[in-house]
C-alpha cells in the first residue's frame, strides 16, 4: 500500500478514544493543510492503544491473571454502561471519520505495515508518544524507527514524556531511539534537560497543536450542548480536593455540574468542545480541558495531577496563567487579562509554527 496523495505523514494517538488525543491530531493536520502542506494522519491503530476501548478490553501488560481479570472487569464496566458505552464509541468514531482520516485509508494494526508507506517527512507527535506507561514500553515507531534514513526526514513535534523524565531503566533505549529523530521539539520545557542528555541537537519547547488553531476554527467543529448555565468538570484522575471545590462552587453559584469523561458520559470530541465553549466556568485536572479553557477564554481553575503535573504547569506558564493553578489564594472568579494572554499565546504560536514549518519544509514555507 503506497500513499500517493500526501507527502507528510503524522503518526500520533488519533486512534485513541480520548478527547485530547483526537483534537491535537486534528489541530496539527488542519494547521498544515491551511499552510498548503499535503499532510495526512497515518491510520496506525495498534491494539495496545485501541484495545482498552473494546467491549472486551485488551490488556497488553501484566501477568496472565491480571490481564484476564482486567478484561473481565472492563467487560463488566462496559456492559453496565449499556447505551452510554455505545453512544460514546459512536461519537468518537464519527469525529475520527469526518475530521481525521481520509476516505479509503486502511487501518494499520502493527508496525510492519508502516514500512509500506512512503513520505517525504514523518511527524511523530504530539501527545505522550514517549511515555512508556501509555505505549507499554518505548515504541520505535513513535521515534520514526521504521523510516528510510536516506529518503525521508523525522520531525518530533510537541512530543511528551508525560513528566520531566523517564525512569533510569529506559535511558539506554531512549538514547538509541532518539537517533532516528532529525528535529526534536517537546511539549514540556521541564523535560528538555533530561532529553538533552541523549540528544545532541537543538531541542525546542513548543505548544500543543490545539493552539495552532484559533477559537473560530474550533467552534466550527464543535457540537454545542442543549443545556446552558453550568460548571464543567473533567478529570484524568480522582482528586478529593477538586471534588470538594466543585461542590462548594456549585452551592455558592447555584449552578449544576456537568461531568465529562465519566461512565455515563456519551461525548465525543465535538461534544467536548461544545461543553467547554459554552460553560460558565471549568474546573479540571485535564491538560486539554485546560488548553481549551485558554483558547475559549473561560473562567477556569486547574488542579495539579499527582504524577503528570509538568504539562499542566508548563501550559499555564506559557500563557501567563500561573494563578489559574489551584493553591493558596486561587480564585476562579478572579478576572483574567485576556488581551495579555493572547499576546503571549500569539508569540508562542509563532515560535511553534516556525519550528514545524522550518523542519518539515515543503509548500508551506
Amino acid at each position: 500500500m503506497k500513499n500517493n496523495c500526501a507527502d507528510v505523514g503524522i503518526l500520533t494517538f488519533h486512534c485513541s478514544d480520548n478527547f485530547g488525543a483526537m483534537l491535537q491530531a486534528y489541530g496539527l493536520k488542519h494547521f498544515l493543510w491551511r499552510r498548503g502542506i499535503r499532510a495526512e494522519l497515518i491510520p496506525y491503530a495498534p491494539p495496545y492503544m485501541t484495545g482498552r476501548h473494546w467491549l472486551i478490553p485488551y490488556v497488553p501488560a501484566g501477568s496472565p491473571v491480571k490481564r484476564v481479570s482486567g478484561a473481565v472487569y472492563g467487560l463488566g464496566m462496559h456492559l453496565s454502561q449499556k447505551r452510554a458505552f455505545r453512544l460514546r464509541r459512536a461519537n468518537m468514531g464519527r469525529f475520527r471519520r469526518e475530521y481525521l482520516l481520509e476516505p479509503g485509508q486502511r487501518t494499520i494494526r502493527f508496525p510492519a505495515g508502516l514500512k509500506n508507506l512512503s513520505y517525504r517527512c514523518w511527524i511523530v507527535g504530539s501527545d505522550q508518544i514517549w511515555n512508556p506507561d501509555i505505549t507499554c514500553g518505548l515504541r520505535p515507531e513513535y521515534f520514526g524507527g521504521f523510516a528510510d534514513p536516506a529518503g525521508s526526514r523525522v520531525v518530533a513535534y510537541a512530543a511528551s514524556l508525560g513528566g520531566g523524565s523517564l525512569p533510569p531503566r529506559y535511558d539506554q533505549e531512549f538514547a538509541r531511539l532518539l537517533r532516528h529523530v532529525d528535529a526534536l521539539s517537546l511539549r514540556e520545557q521541564e523535560a528538555a534537560a533530561y532529553v538533552g542528555q541523549f540528544y545532541p541537537g537543538e531541542i525546542a519547547a513548543v505548544l500543543d497543536p490545539v493552539f495552532l488553531l484559533d477559537r473560530e476554527d474550533w467552534a466550527a467543529v464543535e457540537k454545542p450542548p442543549a443545556r446552558q448555565n453550568y460548571i464543567l468538570t473533567t478529570r484524568t484522575e480522582a482528586n478529593p480536593a477538586m471534588e470538594e471545590y466543585i461542590q462548594a462552587l456549585s452551592r455558592t453559584s447555584g449552578l449544576p455540574v456537568v461531568r465529562l469523561g465519566g461512565p455515563e458520559d456519551t461525548s465525543g470530541p465535538a461534544e467536548f468542545l461544545g461543553y467547554i465553549h459554552h460553560a460558565d466556568c471549568v474546573v479540571t485536572n485535564s491538560f486539554h480541558a485546560t488548553a481549551f479553557s485558554v483558547i475559549f477564554e473561560k473562567q477556569f481553575l486547574a488542579f495539579a495531577h499527582s504524577s503528570l503535573n509538568a504539562r499542566l504547569a508548563s501550559v499555564l506558564r506559557r500563557h501567563g496563567l500561573e494563578d489559574r493553578l489551584w493553591g493558596d489564594g486561587a480564585d476562579i472568579r478572579a478576572p483574567v487579562d485576556w488581551a495579555a494572554v493572547r499576546r503571549k499565546t500569539g508569540a508562542a504560536v509563532e515560535e511553534s509554527a516556525g519550528f514545524l514549518l522550518k523542519n518539515i519544509g515543503g509548500d508551506g514555507l
